[in-house]
């Protein structure tokens, strides 16, 4: 697989999105920290300010490895190799294997099921697409609202959930 360079025009608008996404979220964690309505976050010193954003940006972080690592392990379930990880994510196969270590060699899950995180979902066509239903490792339930209209759609829909409901540790 070859990486695929993002344009100029792409990175300004993933830019914009992150940013649209991160501002709740930036004015939730800071209303928490302060004990101030969400409104009045921007009113403080610059400093306060610019680190509560990065409090917010540590929060993309490890939501977005979260959801790389869910990622690796649902193309590893798939069959994908750790070369195969590596090429797709620009490292090498031992950097893949290292980054993410029980992504493949997984059971091949049967058609229509996913097992990951200690859960597991079922996979239905549906009439208005793929759907899913899911009991998390906590024996939290779960269900599409909607139908998606691929497999491999509804499937990483169901191992986010799966991933959002571990076992208690």
């Amino acid at each position: 697989m070859r990486i695929v360079e993002i344009t100029p025009e792409e990175q300004a608008e993933l830019a914009k999105a992150l940013l649209d996404a991160l501002d709740p979220l930036a004015a939730a964690v800071r209303s928490r920290a302060t004990g101030l309505p969400e409104e009045r976050m921007w009113n403080a010193e610059p400093v306060e300010v610019t680190l509560s954003v990065l409090s917010a940006w540590k929060l993309v972080d490890v939501e977005v490895k979260r959801l790389t690592a869910l990622a690796a392990a649902t193309a590893g379930s798939y069959g994908a190799s750790y070369e195969q990880l590596g090429a797709a994510w620009g490292i090498t196969r031992q950097g893949a294997r290292k980054k993410w270590p029980d992504a493949v060699g997984r059971p091949v899950p049967r058609p229509g099921s996913l097992e990951l995180f200690g859960g597991e979902a079922e996979l239905a066509e549906a009439t208005d697409g793929w759907r899913w239903t899911a009991t998390g490792a906590d024996g939290a339930a779960g269900e599409a609202a909607a139908g998606y209209p691929t497999r491999e759609e509804a499937a990483a829909h169901a191992g986010a959930f799966l991933a959002g409901h571990p076992a208690s540790a």
